[in-house]
């Protein structure tokens, strides 16, 4: 991270000076600097005059005193309060009053950190994502004495170094570790119910929401012994808050040093860095389709007969099922065994399909089994949906569906974001997306998804589960009756 900072800002034009405690990682932060220098050099994507005056503008500092001359000092170390204070206590007695003192924290309270300092007003966060160079976003975090114009400075420095800066409140996770607590801590959870497996529920979440890496996936590529820790903290932090509960199933693999790519093996093997998927299932060979009966209070009803319609199935239209019928039922947030209980269908022969999101702007359908669902009738659907070519997961009995449950609690978590004020909404779209990478920041998943949608999902699990980690933001709820077009705007 250090480096990553320190070659942004010398590319700023800034002199750079680095320290390091440890004798010797100065020296290999500056090659490691001038090296990439010269590899963007040789593809032509940097001047060699440009490249040779930014390697002028990086120095070393051999000890802290050396760093008195700084207008900014940005500490990147290990993330340890006592290790921070006592390193910007040093700081605050070597340089000159106006010199801006950041922390590059990810999880530590700025105002801890700060708490120590003669000058506390002087201190802010300064957060910065793995590769600098690439990831655009820097947070700005205020502690409680933090001065306005130091935040404001920071911000300007920010764009001076090609980054967009958003202004978060001094709270656990900040903006972009908050609310990435509902993308994995989710997925582990429908994983522990026994749902699915990783890499099914990798490939339903690339495929049907549209997001670069599975959980599974970017767990591996951060590393356990990162994302775990901030599982923990943030849950703590917030005095044991059900939203974001971690899983044990990352705490056993983190202490069986199963960490994700760096050793090899984590949720999925790797041989040579190359991730080893296991196959998806076949689709099953069936012989004669049944004809499918379509539940009324299927969600997106009219659009799934349409699809059944394209696809060549033997639609029945009666009040009910026949005995040879496969039902097709499509909740939001609801188990379908509950369904077929509640609508009195022969749960033998019913089925879910989840509707959420547009069949058309979706590469993969997912399909839903319950405990008493027939194995012709599983293989049926399987077969019926795949007539296409697009791919097709069938999962276990559950309260709501994979991307039903994710999306839910992304929004949802992202809407008690802005009930606590911790940022604009503008700016937690802004994080999400350069942060996090989704295809859409989570309000304007609401909008996408509908509201209303969103809700029910988040109502019946609450129903289902009887867990307060469902329960709607008042938030999303207010905004819910009247709808998202107003999640964008400001308070």
């Amino acid at each position: 991270m250090g480096r990553g900072i320190a070659q942004i800002a010398a590319q700023a034009g800034s002199t750079v000076r680095l320290m390091d405690a440890q004798a010797g990682a100065a020296e290999k932060a500056r090659e490691a600097i001038c090296a990439q220098w010269d590899k963007l050099v040789e593809k032509g994507r940097l001047e060699a005059q440009a490249a040779a005056a930014h390697k002028d503008r990086l120095l070393l500092a051999g000890t802290l005193a050396d760093l008195s001359g700084c207008d900014l000092v940005i500490e990147a170390i290990v993330e340890r309060l006592d290790v921070k204070r006592a390193l910007f206590a040093e700081l605050e007695a070597l340089v000159p009053a106006q010199t801006v003192l950041a922390s590059n924290t990810s999880s530590l309270s700025v105002t801890a950190i700060a708490a120590a300092l003669k000058h506390p007003e002087r201190l802010a966060g300064f957060h910065f994502f793995n590769p600098v160079p690439l990831m655009k976003v820097v947070e700005v975090i205020a502690g409680l004495k933090t001065s306005p114009g130091v935040c404001e400075g920071l911000s300007q420095y920010a764009r001076q170094m090609g980054h967009t800066p958003v202004q978060a409140q001094d709270t656990p996770g900040f903006i972009v570790n908050h609310a990435g607590r509902g993308y994995g801590t989710e997925a582990l959870r429908i994983v522990s119910e026994g749902v699915a497996d990783f890499a099914t529920v990798d490939r339903i979440l690339r495929d049907q929401a549209g997001f670069k890496l599975g959980p599974f996936e970017l767990m591996d590529l951060t590393a356990l012994d990162v994302s775990h820790p901030v599982m923990e903290s943030i849950y703590h932090q917030y005095y044991e808050e059900a939203r974001y509960r971690p899983s044990v199933i990352t705490a056993q693999r983190l202490a069986g040093g199963m960490l994700g790519r760096k050793t090899g093996e984590g949720f999925y093997r790797y041989a040579d860095g190359a991730m080893q998927v296991p196959a998806e299932p076949a689709v099953p060979q069936v012989a004669e389709l049944p004809p499918v009966w379509v539940s009324p209070r299927a969600s997106r009803r009219a659009e799934l007969l349409q699809l059944l319609k394209n696809l060549g199935a033997k639609i029945e239209t009666g009040a009910s099922a026949s005995p040879q019928a496969l039902t097709l039922v499509a909740p939001l947030g609801f188990d379908i065994t509950t369904v077929a209980v509640v609508e009195r269908l022969d749960p033998a022969r019913t089925v879910g399909i989840d509707m959420l999101i547009d069949d058309a702007a979706t590469k993969r359908r997912v399909l839903a089994t319950n405990p008493a669902t027939r194995s012709d009738m599983r293989d049926a659907a399987h077969a019926l949906f795949a007539r296409d070519g697009k791919a097709v997961s069938v999962i276990r009995d559950s309260g709501g569906f994979v991307t039903q449950r994710v999306v839910a609690t992304i929004v949802n978590i992202a809407s008690d974001i802005c009930q606590q004020g911790i940022c604009s909404p503008k700016d937690l779209e802004t994080a999400v997306t350069l942060g996090l990478g989704y295809p859409l920041g989570p309000l304007a998943m609401g909008d996408r998804y509908g509201p209303t949608n969103v809700l029910e999902v988040l109502f019946n699990m609450q129903t289902v589960y009887g867990d307060q980690r469902y329960r709607p933001s008042p938030w999303l709820r207010r905004r819910g009756a009247i709808g998202l077009s107003l999640m964008h705007q400001e308070e």
